[in-house]
This record gives C-alpha cells, structure tokens and sequence, in this order.
C-alpha cells in the first residue's frame, strides 16, 4: 500500500499497549467479516506514541453531505440505515462483549445513584443477546461516502452483542445527544436531526423487522453508560430520561 494511502491513529501517552491491541484486533476482525471498513495495515509506535495504521478512506462524511444537501435527508437517512442493518448481518465472536462495555461504564460512573444503576444493571442482564457486530458508535459522521458506497470507520467501540443496542446509541447520537449552544445553523439543525433519525428508524426496521419498543428498552442502559462520558448539557437531562425509561420497563418487563 502506498504512503499516501495509509492513516495513522495516535494515541493518547497514557493508553496501554494492551488498549491499542485491543482496539487493533477488533478492527481486523471486522476487516475480515467481509464489511466495507478500512483495511488494518498494523500498530506503529511514533515518538513513544502507539498508533494503528489504517487504509486512507477518500469520500465526504454522511452528516458534511446532509448539512450540503438537506433535501437528500431521505436517500441519506436510507443508507444510513441500509448499512446499519448490513453490519448487523454478520457474527464476528471474537469481538468484546457489547453488553460488558456498557455493565463496566454504567458501573463506574458516578452520576446516578447507586440504586438506579443497580436497576438498570440488573435489567442489562435480563435483555436479549446476540453475537451480532457493533459498531458502538454509529452515526452520520462516522460514514464515508464515496464512488464505491459508504464506508463505516472508527471500530474503536466496536462489540457483539444485540443489534438494537447498537440502534439505540445512534438514537442517542441523532436524537438525545447534546449539541453545543452555538452550534451553527441551530434552529434548522435541530428540526433536520429529528426528522433524519425518524427516517433512519423507520428505514431500518423495515430492513431488519422490529418494534421501535424493542429498541428504546435498550436506550435505558445505553444512556446510562453515555453518562460515564460525562459530556455537557446532558447529565440532569439523562438521569431524569432514566428514570421515567425505568419506570415505563418496570410495567412491560418480567422481573
């Protein structure tokens, strides 16, 4: 491969070698399940840095493309969604255990009280799972589109486990996530983001069949590890979204 068609992810001095194999692996198990991804090239280490070198992806990221052309939101939102589902075709057993990654963060974090995690952990344990792949953090920025389609990039979250958990993080990242307060354009963006993800969710579902309560059961613990990112504007906001969440599982879920 040539120079100038290879990326390098530096990481942070204080990440592990174990961390980067960790994130290399995942990314060349991914590779090899057949999906359109960047191709894992190795782990180089630049001034005591680790890094993982990947293919370079040409192309426009899916959300610069939205912002550009909002009357494609339709087509967009269906490629979004029509690659989702794509992804959550394949099994790769040698990925992390989705649901692990979310028990340790909502368990780590210190946000809700002790009580409620313990509700939401014990109700992680009672969901569905799968060996389904994850992307962990899909959303319009993490798509590439170029002449041969879109490519998914950013493995690092990546998982296996049930798809709706992963079609819950990207009903976080489209719907619930905080923007910042002067975010460009806000005022057509925040109409745009809802009736993108509406799109997206109904696209989807029509791809892999489902009920939309079969998904927002898992936002519950899926906002509760978003909580361990401690990101701003959101913290009062999700505990108050968990617990009305927990109240409406506690009438339709057998204990």
């Amino acid at each position: 491969m040539r120079e100038n068609s290879r990326v390098l992810k530096l990481f942070q001095e204080w990440c592990t070698r174990e961390m980067v194999e960790r994130e290399a692996a995942s990314a060349k198990a991914v590779q090899e399940s057949g999906l359109k991804v960047p191709a894992f090239e190795g782990i180089e280490e630049v001034d005591g840095r680790l890094g993982i070198v990947m293919e370079k992806i040409t192309g426009e990221l899916l959300g610069d493309l939205l912002l550009r052309y909002p009357w494609r939101l339709s087509r967009y939102a269906h490629i979004l969604a029509e690659t989702h589902a794509q992804i959550h075709s394949r099994e790769v057993p040698g990925l992390p255990s989705f649901r692990d990654k979310l028990s340790q963060r909502i368990a780590t974090s210190s946000v809700l009280p002790e009580s409620t995690s313990t509700e939401v952990l014990e109700l992680l344990e009672r969901l569905p799972m799968a060996d389904t792949v994850c992307h962990g953090d899909y959303y319009i920025d993490n798509i590439i589109l170029n002449a041969n389609g879109p490519v998914v990039i950013d493995w690092y979250g990546a998982g296996r486990g049930n798809p709706f958990a992963d079609v819950a993080r990207t009903w976080l990242l489209h719907r619930l996530a905080a923007w910042p307060f002067n975010f460009p354009r806000r005022l057509v963006i925040d109409p745009m983001r809802i009736m993108f993800h509406r799109a997206y969710l109904r696209t989807y579902l029509q791809l892999r069949p489902a009920s939309a309560d079969d998904i927002r059961v898992w936002l519950i613990p899926v906002i509760a590890a978003r909580l361990s990112e401690n990101v701003s504007g959101e913290r009062e906001r999700f505990v108050g979204m968990i617990d009305r969440l927990l109240h409406r599982s506690r009438l339709k879920l057998p204990r």
